[in-house]
């Protein structure tokens, strides 16, 4: 006996990007990008910490491995810093502004928990120093570290990009829409969406505060009908507290045209996150994260880590965008390398980006086989 014919999900925004399911998928790991492209979602490669070269590379081989099938590209792309006028300030003074007190405070919290240095010939970014004490950074975020960004992007054969910092420039958008390729904008009030639709993004996303990295104030439930009621009829994207198709088909209830996820590919087997986050991810539970500064100056919801109680006992405050994430840069290569090492205490250091429904992610599949899952349950209770 076959089975039977599953409902579809497909509407305006599926038929306008050329895929099958309205479940979108935000991974630093190109190889889920690719499986949840291929599973009929839309893959979109975060590539905020690459190089023009990396994101050069990177893109290539999504377009051969997908060929036409869709993908999409997000950035973070800042609305104010330092001399805009001018482009933004230089990456060396960028990272020379980094206080020495907040530089001893981590080589101290460093050497306290074992972490190992870099191995002896180990090149990572751009290296100050401050009185003995070096300092790196891989990524800033100024107009002249995302221009070259950007001119990649243009060139490429993405279906979407998204800014993951407010709404782009108008000469961003015009420049993507005159290559037919749709922008998204990430939200996390009414007043965001609005500012979206005035600008012309193509797809607010409506970011929960349960959600996992860079998030606003305010919950799912509340958030998401309160944008979509703003934007008049721009389609809205769920995001935050998504792993299942219950949340998803309540997200679509709420008015949401489908769902932006991040946290569920985090402990997919062809996730970017060690073996080690992995298996504190899979541990985890809700309360089990925490949103915090002590990454990259903004409020970021991530695990619960010894870095990030340490930032939350110290004296000292988190630096602001980008001089934390400089700070951190190196230190969280450092702790990676240390806990796949066993070495000392890194283990109690290590972190990653994760949204409060880390407690439902209690094991390690295949990407294609969570796209599946989410797509067929939220599909079967929306037909119901």
């Amino acid at each position: 006996m076959s089975d039977p014919v599953r409902p579809s999900l497909r509407g305006a925004l599926t038929e306008r990007l050329g895929i099958e399911h309205p479940l979108f998928a935000f991974s630093h790991s190109e190889h889920v990008v690719v499986a949840v492209s291929r599973a009929g979602g839309l893959g979109v490669l975060g590539a905020a910490q690459l190089s023009v070269e990396e994101l050069e590379r990177k893109l290539a081989w999504l377009s051969e491995q997908l060929g036409a099938v869709p993908f999409g590209v997000d950035l973070l792309l800042p609305g104010r810093y330092e001399k805009a006028e001018e482009g933004g300030l230089p990456r060396a003074r960028l990272i020379a502004q980094v206080p020495i007190e907040h530089r001893r405070f981590v080589a101290d919290l460093l050497e306290q928990h074992g972490v190992p240095e870099l191995e002896e010939g180990y090149e990572f970014g751009d290296v100050v120093d401050g009185e003995g004490v070096p300092v790196t950074g891989n990524h800033t975020y100024t107009a002249k570290d995302t221009a070259p960004l950007l001119e990649v992007c243009y060139e490429s054969e993405i279906a979407l990009f998204a800014n993951a910092l407010g709404v782009a420039p108008p000469d961003v958008i015009d420049s993507f829409h005159a290559r037919d390729i749709l922008v998204a904008g990430l939200a996390g009030t009414a007043r965001h969406g609005e500012k979206h639709r005035q600008a012309g993004t193509d797809i607010v996303i409506a970011q929960g505060y349960e959600a996992g990295g860079h998030t606003g104030d305010i919950g799912s439930m509340v958030l998401i009908p309160d944008v979509v009621d703003a934007v008049e009829g721009v389609p809205v994207l769920a995001a935050g507290g998504i792993a299942s198709g219950r949340q998803m088909a309540a997200a679509m209830m709420l008015g949401a045209a489908g769902a932006w996820t991040g946290s569920v590919w985090l402990t997919t087997e062809e996730a970017e996150t060690t073996a080690v986050v992995k298996e504190k991810f899979t541990a985890a539970r809700a309360s089990d994260t925490t949103r915090s500064r002590a990454c990259t100056g903004r409020p970021a919801r991530q695990l619960r880590s010894g870095w990030s109680e340490a930032w939350e006992e110290a004296d000292l405050e988190p630096l602001g965008m980008p001089h934390q994430g400089i700070l951190y840069a190196e230190p969280q290569v450092r702790i990676a390398r240390g806990a796949a090492a066993g070495a000392g205490g890194s283990r109690e250091l290590a972190t990653y980006f994760v949204g409060q429904v880390v407690g439902r992610l209690d094991r390690v599949r295949p990407a294609a086989a969570v796209v599946e899952e989410i797509v067929g349950e939220c599909a079967a209770l929306i037909d119901r």
